[in-house]
């Protein structure tokens, strides 16, 4: 709003819920140079419960106060024009969109043109959902009759035919397709050694479908917020409408995973993708496919091999085996031996050998096992440079995942 310079009226909302502090959001406000009326400011500010509707009469007012001095005016014998609130796929009543009129008056049969869809309206409906034929300047109004989604925030205007319509929707479709050829990011030889030097680099490809602009818009931008340095996350289409064949083709084409927000796949796309092998997942609750695709992008990054101190050894006499090699008589001063361990010979703090155990022995008998305080018999795979007073240290290796 700042960035558009247009005037704001705050509303503070939830001011019932008990240890409310509306003054920590005045604070917050004046930290952003925006000081409210009671603070000697010029924004006008209101508390209100949208729960129990306390003060929603006073913000009206303000608002109401607000569009007075700015002396807003529209001329209603015009074709109209204004904005697409948010558009959504209705089951029985196909595209719906909210428009707000802002100039001219909308009427029932207009040929309405928006972002790249088009079409003739069919019904209007205002905010209580009552039919309605026509809306003027500043009225919102619920229609039906657009051939798709238009994106919350596109400007539509009337026009006198169809056919125009038509043609503007397509031109504008072309220039939105070059638009997306030309902005697809090739690698160049720098992105190459970038991801060289980070080892490796991996993209996850999103393809988003839901029931209303608004939450594909939402979901979109928490998905692409997910990239890391290792991983980047790519939504590669997003769209209002139930998941379809060729949302599966383009998802088996560029290996993407599918999220649908409140919408199903139909009965041929959930076909395609078992064949494909294409995976679809369906939400009802954003942050569970924030957390899915979270996952999704942890279960990409390779297992980091971590070593476990198991035990130490201390060597406390040296015997050379013909056939067998150097056994070293040893005292298990910390932790637990393992057979499958692996070994360290540390001889004055310094490392001489890394290597697997090639024998651990109680007496005469073979076992898997010394605890602490127990006297053993210990020699290496393929070394026998064993000196009395040598620490013998005995690891594992365990895989951990990596966290984002």
């Amino acid at each position: 709003a700042q960035a558009a310079n247009v005037p704001m009226v705050f509303a503070i909302n939830k001011i019932d819920k008990p240890g409310a502090n509306p003054d920590k959001i005045r604070e917050d406000l004046a930290n952003m140079n925006l000081l409210v009326e009671e603070w000697g400011g010029k924004y006008q500010c209101q508390e209100i419960s949208a729960k129990k509707g306390i003060g929603v009469d006073d913000l009206l007012e303000k608002v109401l106060l607000e569009a007075d001095m700015l002396e807003l005016k529209a001329n209603p014998n015009r074709k109209a024009t204004g904005s697409v609130i948010e558009s959504s796929l209705d089951k029985g009543r196909g595209y719906v969109s909210t428009v707000l009129v802002s100039n001219g008056t909308l009427r029932v049969g207009d040929n309405l043109i928006a972002g790249t869809s088009y079409g003739r309206i069919k019904a209007m409906f205002n905010e209580r959902n009552q039919r309605i034929e026509e809306a003027k300047p500043s009225e919102p109004a619920t229609i039906l009759g657009l051939n798709g989604a238009p994106t919350a925030g596109d400007a539509f205007h009337v026009l006198d035919t169809e056919q125009e319509a038509r043609d503007i929707a397509n031109k504008r479709l072309q220039l939105q397709r070059e638009q997306g050829l030309r902005t697809q990011k090739r690698l160049t030889l720098s992105d190459i050694s970038h991801r060289i030097a980070l080892g490796s680099f991996k993209e996850l490809n999103i393809i988003v479908k839901g029931d209303t602009d608004g939450s594909i818009e939402a979901l979109s931008d928490s998905f692409i917020k997910l990239s890391t340095e290792k991983i980047k996350v790519n939504v590669i289409y997003k769209a209002v409408g139930q998941i379809s064949e060729s949302d599966v083709t383009l998802a088996d084409a560029s290996d993407a995973l599918i999220v649908g927000f409140q919408v199903r796949p139909s009965t041929a796309a959930r076909k395609l993708a078992d064949q494909e092998g294409v995976e679809i997942n369906t939400y009802s609750i954003i942050y569970d496919a924030i957390e899915d695709v979270k996952s999704a992008m942890e279960g990409m990054l390779d297992k980091v091999v971590k070593e476990v101190i198991t035990g130490q050894v201390e060597v406390r006499e040296v015997y050379k085996i013909s056939k067998v090699g150097t056994v070293a008589g040893a005292f298990v001063t910390e932790g637990k031996v393992h057979r499958s361990d692996k070994a360290r010979l540390v001889r004055d703090g310094i490392v001489v050998h890394t290597g697997e155990i090639n024998a651990l022995k109680r007496f005469k008998d073979d076992v898997k096992e010394v605890g602490v305080n127990f006297e053993c018999g210990i020699s290496l795979v393929n070394f026998n440079d064993i000196q009395v007073g040598d620490v013998i240290e005995t690891f594992t290796e365990i895989e951990v995942k990596q966290k984002l």
